[in-house]
């Protein structure tokens, strides 16, 4: 198991290897799998902004997303068969002022995704507890577990496209309408969301 730690981001190429990010709240874990290539890397990002920082690319969105993908397509990836999965982005404290860096956090990381032209193919966010996420190299497989339940599958491994794909259920979204802070756009929620379909 490789462990990826608050602000660390790790490629794999080794099929026997298995990437989780523990205890994600507010943070997202972002999964990106090319499963013909058998790469999978995970990065475990906390804030939405760098700002003027430039010395930890896998903290910030902004710099955790392209430089991620980056990594990908240097052990090899093909971006166009790019599987991309994100987690977490809960809001774990009431805070006052509106401020809720989970959702900041996810609004950050499908707009540097949007403009690398990665499309998301699995969530599992918002709400208000923890989650583990954890990347099958070998498998292809991407699960997420939110405290005290069962693990879900957002990316199934040898070929699938996941439960509700494979079982003919379609998607389900816990949606709701709110402006996200960090792009001005309308938003999902804070309900918490499963897509298990192209965005």
């Amino acid at each position: 198991m490789a462990a990826v730690r608050m602000g660390e981001m790790v490629v794999s190429t080794n099929a026997d290897d298995e990437l989780v990010a523990l205890g994600l709240g507010s943070c997202i874990g972002l999964a990106i799998v090319d499963r013909s290539a058998g790469i999978a890397g995970l990065a475990h990002i906390v804030l939405p902004e760098s700002g003027d920082r430039s010395d930890q690319l896998g903290k910030f969105a902004n710099t955790a997303v392209p430089e991620l993908i980056a990594r990908v397509r240097g052990a090899g990836g093909v971006t166009r068969r790019f599987e991309t999965c994100v987690a977490g982005g809960a809001r774990m404290f009431e805070m006052t002022g509106g401020l809720d860096i989970g959702a900041r956090n996810e609004a950050a990381v499908r707009a540097a995704l949007d403009q690398a032209g990665v499309r998301v193919r699995a969530a599992e966010t918002g709400g208000n507890q923890g989650r583990t996420v954890k990347v099958a190299v070998g498998q292809g497989l991407v699960t997420v577990r939110v405290a005290g339940q069962s693990a879900v599958t957002l990316l199934a491994g040898r070929g699938r496209r996941g439960d509700d794909l494979a079982s003919g259920r379609g998607p389900t979204i816990a949606r709701s309408t709110t402006a996200s802070s960090a792009t001005g756009a309308l938003r999902e929620p804070r309900a918490a969301m499963r897509i298990g379909a192209w965005l």
